[in-house]
């Protein structure tokens, strides 16, 4: 029970649930999540760290970035169940779409050179 309230408890806030659908079309880093949220850098870290520990993304590190996406490994039996309704669930919400429309413009190094 205890994966399951952690996966349940990592899709439930309405921030990740919105990171969720942007991973569904384009792997990204904090900085372009921050930024496609409106939110801080640390507010996204401690979202992925959740997302991470339940099983619903994986991340990697590609140069000075470390990319998440969502997971495609089996880590414990409830999250690819999840990630595959959510997959056609929200598709309709005018955020999600916001946020679709949002990541596809978002270049991690640009937002980098603004921040520098």
């Amino acid at each position: 029970m205890r994966e399951l309230l952690k996966v349940f408890k990592a899709a439930g806030d309405k921030n990740r649930l919105r990171i969720l659908k942007m991973l569904e079309h384009k792997n990204m880093c904090v900085c372009e999540l921050s930024a496609a949220l409106g939110i801080t850098q640390p507010s996204v870290s401690k979202h992925m760290s959740l997302l991470k520990e339940a099983g619903l993304v994986c991340d990697e590190r590609e140069g000075q970035w470390i990319i998440y996406r969502l997971c495609d490994e089996k880590i414990n039996q409830y999250a690819h169940v999840i990630l595959k309704q959510l997959n056609v669930w929200v598709n309709d919400d005018p955020c999600v779409k916001h946020d679709k429309k949002t990541a596809a413009t978002l270049c991690r190094q640009e937002i980098c050179k603004k921040n520098n």
